[in-house]
């Protein structure tokens, strides 16, 4: 996998970043995401949402307590929470993972929750705060695909 790091130093620049991920998204791909609470990854869905032509990004919210949500972009987007799982692994493939792969593009919040679940050709992005809105993505592809 390759892999890059990128800074953002606000929230418009954390969409903005997820918009132009999404240009790299295609049917089939998994993006695991990781970080702390409040580091953005429900923003960056946000971003790569809207990338995939969902015509009102303020839809995206975090799915924790209904698990998935599903938004209407060019490619169906399907946004998974596993953060109030017991046994994410196994709720996950009741899910039907395989299904949402099969139709769209699945980002997965707290996917270190069970990374075993998840295809291992997947996309990796870990947010880390380095200031009250400044971030640090890694992004890891699955493949060579160019930067965002």
């Amino acid at each position: 996998m390759s892999g890059e790091t990128h800074e953002t130093r606000s929230p418009d620049e954390t969409l903005a970043l997820g918009r132009r991920f999404a240009e790299r998204l295609a049917r089939g791909d998994c993006v695991a995401l990781s970080g702390p609470l409040g580091a953005g990854k429900t923003l960056l869905v946000r971003g790569v949402a809207a990338g995939l032509g969902l015509a009102d990004e303020r839809l995206v919210s975090s799915p924790t307590f209904v698990i998935v949500r599903e938004y209407p972009a060019r490619l169906p987007v399907y946004h998974v929470d596993l953060y109030r799982l017991t046994d994410a692994a196994g709720e996950l493939a009741e899910l039907g993972l395989d299904e949402m792969l099969a139709d769209g593009v699945v980002l997965v919040e707290w996917a270190d929750r069970a990374p075993e679940a998840l295809p291992a050709r997947r996309w990796e992005v870990g947010i880390t705060l380095t200031g009250p809105e400044a971030r640090r993505l890694s992004i890891r592809a699955p493949d060579g695909r160019s930067r965002p």
